[in-house]
């Protein structure tokens, strides 16, 4: 994992410009017929799916074995990548819960809620902007890789934002994440960070990403479609080995 990814700068950025317009589109769905729309919500969190398992774990895995050899006199310093994947994970399960439970107690949710819930996931998207920049594997596949999963996810969990909150999402909520996005993007280009911190960074997403893939991509059964799931991770999978 290098502290700067400066190979492919340009190409960074304009996946940054992406992904913000993935936000900025967000509400649009409606659009589309229920069944389509159900049949890309699931592919896109096959695809996701796939990007975790294939790609994201793996590069955890390899974070924590490059900070335990350059760490050696660190205490448990393999262990605190892995940990930082948990606390992704729980931190995210914790704001859900509590939305969740607000949700089921009042019919209207207040100002505040949606806020903290909003703020969660504009810190969520900065992160990911940054990590643009900073890739375990330096290549341009694994760039190029991330960025469509990262796009799907939005696609996907923005929909659930949409659907949650309507208007108070479409007119402000959406202008948020697209500007976190960039404004993770932009620090993660002007700034290079301690390697254990930079890979730390790297499984709090992915802890994070793990979970919003259970939550929100993987529909109720009944309203799932396999197929077009399973086509999701079997296409992203193909493009993957093929690279």
């Amino acid at each position: 994992m290098s502290e700067s990814f400066a190979g492919f700068p340009l190409a960074a950025g304009i996946f940054a410009v992406a992904l913000a317009g993935i936000h900025l589109l967000a509400g649009r769905w409606e659009f589309a017929r229920s069944e389509r729309r159900r049949q890309f919500l699931s592919a896109g969190g096959g695809a996701s799916v796939a990007y975790v398992f294939v790609l994201m774990l793996p590069e955890v895995s390899e974070a924590a074995v490059a900070v335990g050899e350059l760490r050696a006199d660190a205490f448990l310093a393999e262990q605190l990548v892995f940990l930082a994947a948990l606390i992704g994970f729980v931190l995210f399960y914790g704001v859900e819960v509590a939305v969740t439970q607000h949700r089921r107690d009042v019919t209207d949710p207040s100002k505040t809620v949606y806020r903290v819930h909003l703020a969660s996931f504009v810190v969520y998207s900065g992160l990911i902007g940054y990590l643009l920049f900073h890739q375990e594997v330096e290549t341009f596949s694994n760039l190029f890789f991330y960025s469509v999963a990262m796009a799907l996810h939005f696609a996907v969990t923005d929909y659930g934002l949409h659907r949650h909150y309507g208007v108070a999402f479409d007119t402000v909520g959406k202008l948020l994440l697209a500007g976190g996005t960039l404004v993770g993007a932009v620090i993660g280009f002007v700034t290079m960070v301690d390697e254990l911190v930079l890979a730390m960074l790297f499984s709090l997403v992915a802890g994070a990403i793990v979970f919003n893939v259970i939550k929100e991509e993987l529909p109720d059964v009944s309203e799932s479609r396999f197929l077009a799931f399973l086509i999701g991770v079997a296409v992203f999978v193909s493009l993957v080995l093929l690279a």
